[in-house]
C-alpha cells in the first residue's frame, strides 16, 4: 500500500515542457486520517477530520491537511480552526521565505523547497513547502511549483507513519531531499555540454553559463539552508519525545541531503571553472584576431607611406623625374607588402 498524503503531488524531478508553466488555480483543502499509518479517503470535510483526531481516545489518529496554493482566506479558516499563534498564521500566508524551523508554543513550523527542472528551458521551478505539526494534526501548505498535483507517493512503511505525526513531516522532507537528486543530474548534464561549447567556440556558450549559474544559485538557496533545518530537528528530536525509529529516519534523509549539499557545491565550482577557462579561451581568441588586424595593418601601412611621401609634390624630388621612377615605387610597395607578410606568416600571426 502506497500512503498519500492527501490527492495532490508536490513536484520533484525533471518536467518536460515546451512553453511557460501556467498559472493553477487554488485548490480546495484536503484532508486524510491516518491510524497506526493506514490511511482513510481523502476529504474535504477538514473540521470534521480535525474534530475526530482531537477527540480520539486512543490518541494515534493523525490527520493530514493539505493545501495547494492557500488563498488569505484558507490560511485565516486553518488558522482559526487550529486555534495558530498570529505569527505562524502570518507565515503560513506568505511565500518567498527561506528553508526554516520555528516553534509557535506547541506548533512546529517547517519551511522547505522542492526542485523541479524544466529541460526545455534549463530552468530549476522551485516549489515552496509549508509544515505545520500541531498535536495529532499535520497541515501541509504548498505555494508555487510546477503543474502538477501535490502528493506524496513513495512507498512509507506503515510502522514509520504510525510513529506520529512527526513522520508525516520527514516523510515530506525525505521526498524533498531525494528530488534533488534527479534535477542535480540534468544540470550535471548541461553543464558537461556547455563545457564542450566552451572548448568548440560556440558563442552560444557564454549565455547558457551565466543562466545556469544563477539556477544553481536558485538551488542552493533550497538546498544548503534545509541542512541546519535538519540538523535543529534532530537536536531537537529527544526534548520532544521523538522515537528512535523516527531518529534513525531523519538520519537518512540528513545523509541523502549532505550528498545533495556537495554535489550542489561541486556543479557551482565546474561552472566557475567553466566560466574562467571561457573568458580565457575569448581572450586569447581577441588576441588571435588583433595579431591579424595589427598584420594587415602594417601591409597595408606601407605600400600607403610610399604613396603618401610621393604625392607631396615638392619640386626637387629626383625619383618623379626618373624614367623607372614609378615601376620601381610599385616594385618597392609590392616588395614591403610581401615582405611583411611573409614575417608574419612565419611567426602564426596570419
Amino acid at each position: 500500500m502506497s500512503p498519500r498524503f492527501g490527492p495532490h503531488r508536490f513536484g520533484s524531478g525533471r518536467v518536460r515542457t515546451s512553453r511557460a508553466i501556467p498559472p493553477r488555480p487554488t485548490s480546495e483543502g484536503m484532508v486524510t486520517l491516518y491510524r497506526r499509518g493506514v490511511a482513510d479517503e481523502p476529504s474535504d470535510d477538514i473540521p470534521a477530520a480535525v474534530t475526530r483526531a482531537r477527540a480520539d481516545e486512543q490518541g494515534d489518529l493523525i490527520a493530514t491537511i493539505t493545501y495547494d496554493r492557500p488563498t488569505p482566506a484558507d490560511v485565516a479558516r486553518v488558522a482559526s480552526l487550529l486555534d495558530l499563534p498570529p505569527l505562524l498564521a502570518e507565515d503560513l500566508e506568505h511565500a518567498r521565505q527561506r528553508p526554516k524551523v520555528e516553534r509557535h508554543g506547541d506548533a512546529l513550523f517547517v519551511v522547505m523547497k522542492a526542485a523541479d527542472y524544466v529541460e526545455s528551458a534549463e530552468d530549476v521551478v522551485l516549489t515552496e513547502l509549508h509544515v505545520v505539526v500541531l498535536g495529532n494534526v499535520v497541515l501541509v501548505a504548498r505555494h508555487g511549483g510546477v503543474h502538477s498535483p501535490m502528493k506524496l507517493d513513495r512507498e512509507i512503511p506503515q510502522e514509520i507513519l504510525a510513529l506520529g505525526p512527526e513522520a508525516t513531516l520527514y516523510a515530506v522532507l525525505d521526498q524533498i531531499v531525494d528530488g534533488y537528486f534527479p534535477v542535480l543530474q540534468e544540470i550535471e548534464t548541461d553543464v558537461d555540454e556547455i563545457e564542450r561549447q566552451v572548448f568548440t567556440g560556440d558563442d552560444a556558450a557564454p549565455e547558457r553559463i551565466y543562466r545556469l549559474s544563477g539556477e544553481v544559485i536558485d538551488l542552493k538557496h533550497a538546498v544548503i539552508p534545509l541542512r541546519e533545518v535538519v540538523a535543529r530537528l534532530r537536536r531537537g528530536a529527544p526534548d520532544h519525545d521523538v522515537p528512535p525509529a523516527l531518529e534513525a529516519y531523519l538520519q537518512d534523509v540528513e545523509d541523502h541531503l549532505r550528498r545533495a549539499t556537495d554535489r550542489v557545491v561541486e556543479i557551482s565550482s565546474s561552472l566557475d571553472r567553466i566560466m574562467t577557462v571561457n573568458a580565457t579561451l575569448v581572450g586569447q581568441r581577441q588576441n588571435e584576431d588583433m595579431k591579424r588586424i595589427s598584420s594587415w595593418a602594417a601591409i597595408l601601412f606601407t605600400p600607403t607611406l610610399v604613396a603618401a611621401i610621393y604625392g607631396m609634390n615638392f619640386a626637387f624630388m629626383p625619383e618623379l623625374q626618373w624614367r623607372w621612377g614609378y615601376p620601381a615605387s610599385v616594385v618597392l610597395m609590392l616588395g614591403l607588402g610581401l615582405g611583411l607578410y611573409w614575417a608574419f606568416k612565419r611567426r602564426g600571426w596570419l
